[in-house]
Parts: structure tokens; sequence; C-alpha cells
């Protein structure tokens, strides 16, 4: 569900693969940050939502061409010689499987939403409610104007309504 997300976020499947891979990493050296007021997996999410964020303002500076490469991390850093995790490092407990249960309902009504919209307003609607872009941003990234942004935006919301749309 990252990669599907990034990939219609990002347009490009390396680009959502080293997104969702960061986003990965990320979570796992914070582990120790994470408090379960929210799902682990809303948790991940968030990160993956500005790693999205990130990508996309440096391509429209032009500074990202290709994915970005996750600087040396190997997982040596994890482990003893022994092949053990170090104890700093061990992951944080994953939680009530009571709200894991409730968090995949949720991110089930979730994906079949995204599944009611044509793809290019799929896209638009997650960059502005999701990863919170600007209309400026969303502009540049996809190549609209604002004008054809909010219509986007007007009619995403009514298909998700159940209204029907023009």
């Amino acid at each position: 569900q990252m990669l599907k997300f990034a990939t219609l976020q990002l347009g490009d499947r390396h680009l959502a693969e080293d997104a969702v891979q960061e986003a990965l990493i990320g979570a796992y050296r914070n582990a120790g940050a994470f408090r379960g007021r929210a799902a682990f997996r809303t948790w991940v999410f968030a990160i993956l939502k500005h790693k999205i964020a990130d990508t996309l303002r440096l391509r429209a500076r032009g500074e990202v061409t290709e994915a970005p490469a996750a600087a040396g991390d190997d997982g040596a850093d994890y482990f003893e010689a022994r092949g053990t995790w170090r104890a700093e490092e061990r992951p944080a407990a994953w939680g009530d499987p009571e709200a894991a249960l409730h968090d995949t309902q949720c991110w089930r009504v979730f994906d079949a939403c995204l599944e009611l919209l044509p793809g290019p307003q799929a896209r638009v609607f997650m960059m502005r409610e999701f990863i919170e872009l600007d209309s400026g941003e969303i502009c540049a990234a996809v190549g609209i104007s604002a004008g054809n942004l909010h219509v986007m935006l007007h009619r995403a919301r009514l298909r998700l309504r159940g209204r029907p749309c023009r």
C-alpha cells in the first residue's frame, strides 16, 4: 500500500521505491520515538508523506532527476558481531492487536476510496489532503493550472461523497 501510494504521487516507480525504503529506514531508526498515540502504520505513512513531499519539492527545483540513494545503510550498525540485536537498536513493541485491526480496517476504507477516483484525481487529492502540499506545489509537480487543480479537487470530493460529477 505504501508503494502504491508513493507511485501514484511521484509517478515514478523507482522514486516511489526509494521513498518507501527511506520511510521504513527512518521509522526503524526512530522506533524509540514511536509512542503509540497513533497506529504504527499511520506513523510510518506520515514519514512516507514527508519523504514524498521532499522528493516533489526537490524535483520541482530540478534537484532530483533520479531516486536519491540512501547513505550507506548496510544494516551493520544494528547487530552485534554474532548476529544478535544491539540493545539500543532493538525494535519497539508493536502495540495492541485490536488497534492494529482497527487500523487495518481504516486503511481498507482509505484504499477503497482511492479506487473510486480516476488516477489523476486521486493523485492531486492525496497531494492536497494527505501530503498537504499547497496548490502551487501541486500544480508544478503535475503540470496543471490552478483552475484545473481546483476543478479536479472538487470532482474528487463529489465522487468520494457518492455524488455524480460531470
